[in-house]
C-alpha cells in the first residue's frame, strides 16, 4: 500500500527530519522515494540515518552497521 512521504520544502524535513539544504532534502527525498516502490518503509530513525550519511556525518562502514544491525528501525 503507497504511503505518503512527509516532505516539507519550506522547513527542509522529511518526516519531520531536519535537512542542511534544499538540495540534500530533495537528493534524499528521490532516493527514499525510489526506494519505497521497492517496499522499504521509512521510519525517521532511518531518514536521520540517510541525512547523516549523506551529509558526511556516518561513514559509510557506519551506515552499513546499520543497516546489518537494523538499527533505522
Amino acid at each position: 500500500m503507497y504511503r505518503a512521504l512527509d516532505i516539507n520544502r519550506e522547513k527542509l524535513t522529511i518526516m519531520g527530519i531536519e535537512f542542511p539544504d534544499l538540495k540534500s532534502l530533495e537528493s534524499a527525498a528521490n532516493a527514499i522515494g525510489s526506494n519505497m516502490f521497492e517496499g522499504f518503509e521509512p521510519t525517521s530513525k532511518g531518514i536521520e540515518i540517510i541525512r547523516d550519511y549523506s551529509i558526511g556525518k556516518i561513514s559509510l562502514i557506519e551506515l552499513v552497521t546499520i543497516a546489518k544491525e537494523k538499527a533505522y528501525v
